[in-house]
């Protein structure tokens, strides 16, 4: 339940809606993030959806845990009105479900890529131990194996987006609302 009041006849996304009713500068400007972090990163999708799905656990998120990028938004995010310059599906190799499932148990399944395993981590501590990061040199050895310098502050924003957007729309119970995904997530 949304703890904003969205009206029954709302014709548009109810979040774009929420937005642009109650914080419209401040709205257009989330919304302008977090379509940049889906058309510009850096990230493979696979990369980027482990991140994403992980982040989504951590916030509790219910559309972000159960969305695929490239299944639910491969061309534009539902908010927005135009097509990404570069859809999902055209960023690597498209996770099955199975990537999916095996996110929140990440450890345990040797189904992820270095980079995928590191994309994952840094999600979960960003999310759950931020304080924990900054000293742990071996942790930024691996990171710095896979990654460029380029890449870490790519996934940093995007993880920081995940983080910062997903929690909002989870405290405000806009994340049963945000976005109809396709009829197998739900």
């Amino acid at each position: 339940m949304s703890q904003i009041h969205i009206p029954n006849d709302v014709s548009e996304f109810p979040v774009t809606y929420v937005f642009r009713e109650n914080a419209p500068k401040l709205g257009e400007a989330a919304m302008n993030y977090s379509r940049a972090v889906y058309e510009h990163t850096l990230l493979s999708l696979r990369e980027m959806e482990a991140a994403r799905v992980r982040t989504a656990l951590i916030n509790g998120c219910s559309i972000c845990k159960n969305g695929q990028a490239a299944r639910d938004f491969d061309t534009h995010l539902p908010t927005s009105d135009s097509p990404f310059a570069r859809p999902m599906s055209s960023r690597g190799a498209v996770p099955d479900d199975q990537f999916y499932d095996a996110i929140g148990n990440w450890r345990e399944f040797a189904l992820f890529s270095e980079r995928e395993r590191l994309a994952i981590e840094y999600a979960e501590r960003m999310g759950l131990d931020p304080q924990s990061l900054p000293g742990d040199e071996a942790f930024w050895s691996r990171m710095h194996a896979a990654f460029d310098d380029r890449e870490i502050v790519d996934l940093s924003l995007s993880v920081a987006s995940w983080m910062g957007l997903g929690r909002v729309m989870h405290v405000l119970g806009l994340d049963t609302v945000c976005m109809p995904l396709h009829q197998a997530a739900a």
